[in-house]
């Protein structure tokens, strides 16, 4: 790369570090000479190492401001109680692995569960000292069967995959939990195996009714998003795991229902002997909303938070009128905010949003092995 280019990073990095600073210091209650002080700081460590570091108060305000500004998430209202480890320290894939862990147990707690975030090391000139090739930290497996079909998830058969040429080997069950896959710098990823103990699941079951026909349904309590990049202030996590809690239809709706997935509303309408020649006798809605009931029966009886989509509807409509009251414009995606079981029933299905991206953010990034 050119001088030239490099300079026009260093000027645009500059940009939206000082951007950041002054929002985070603004809400953070910072005085003018302590913000000018250390966008000064800032510039100066650009201008010698081509980057900078957040300090510790500046990760964990990004990091919140960064959910808070998800458009996607329904969850919001609880962006500030946000938990946040800095592992910005950690160089070795055990030490990675046992931050892991840790966060593990600290959003499961027992089953009253925490939104945390652990966040490694940040991307330097492109280079990526952490990834973490797993999408979600709990996951089940999914494998090819020989009829064509899948046995277990069949959005995990690409990454099941990838974990059986690293040398794991499932059970072959419908709910088998992934290993994780972490790989430092341009090593070799190296696989570990997940302590049956830390990690909590809920068997699925409908207070008055068999939706399973004996089938064995579960789900693990927290999921924890582990594939996407963190961006504060113009500085890259490629590897920040963080979660929240359930929404009920998350699992009920889409995970346990959807055709792409484990696809049970046949299975479901069958034990329920709803007539399923004929679309128009509903079927579907009916078997959708036992499924949910079940989901949400199931989570409450074990003590695991879950929160049905009505009452998160309510509570993201509680945190628009909070963020008005700040002064900031909430912007969000309609078409995620709104839960896939009865929409219209919610206000957010009666109103319009902005889908503006803004600074902190979650995004999207390659998978590390495509």
């Amino acid at each position: 790369m050119d001088s030239q280019a490099v300079h026009q990073m260093e000027d645009q990095l500059k940009q939206e570090a000082e951007q950041f600073i002054r929002q985070c210091y603004r809400e953070l209650g910072k005085t003018m000479e302590d913000t000018e002080l250390r966008i000064q700081q800032v510039q100066n460590e650009i201008n010698r190492d081509g980057s900078y570091e957040h300090t510790y108060e500046e990760l964990v305000h990004g990091a919140k401001m960064a959910w808070r500004h998800s458009n996607r998430c329904i969850g919001r209202l609880f962006w500030n109680r946000l938990q946040v480890f800095d592992a910005r320290n950690l160089t070795s894939e055990d030490a990675i692995y046992q931050a892991l862990l840790r966060h593990i147990e600290f959003a499961t707690h027992g089953g009253e569960i925490r939104s945390a975030i652990t966040i490694f090391k940040q991307t330097v000139r492109n280079q990526e000292p952490v990834r973490l090739w797993n999408h979600q930290l709990l996951r089940y497996a999914g494998y090819e069967a020989p009829d064509g079909g899948v046995i277990g998830d069949p959005s995990s058969v690409d990454f099941t995959r990838i974990c059986t040429s690293l040398g794991w080997r499932g059970e072959g069950t419908p709910f088998d939990l992934l290993p994780l896959v972490i790989q430092c710098h341009d090593r070799k990823p190296r696989l570990f195996e997940l302590p049956g103990e830390i990690v909590k699941e809920v068997p699925i079951h409908h207070p008055e009714l068999d939706l399973f026909s004996g089938m064995e349904v579960k789900w693990y309590a927290v999921p924890i998003i582990s594939d996407m990049r963190l961006e504060i202030g113009g500085i890259s996590y490629a590897a920040a795991p963080f979660n929240g809690w359930y929404m009920g239809t998350e699992i009920g709706a889409r995970n346990l229902a959807d055709k792409s997935r484990y696809n049970l509303l046949p299975r479901v309408a069958e034990a329920m002997g709803l007539d399923t020649s004929s679309s128009g006798s509903l079927w579907k809605d009916r078997a959708l909303v036992e499924l949910n009931v079940a989901v949400l029966h199931s989570f409450r009886t074990s003590k695991v938070s879950i929160v049905d989509h009505h009452t998160a509807a309510q509570q993201f409509g509680v945190f628009q009128k909070i963020e008005e009251r700040e002064g900031r414009c909430v912007t969000g995606r309609w078409s995620w905010l709104i839960p896939p079981l009865s929409p219209a029933t919610t206000d957010i299905f009666h109103s319009t949003y902005e889908d503006r991206v803004d600074s902190p953010n979650y995004y999207y990034q390659p998978k590390p092995y495509e």
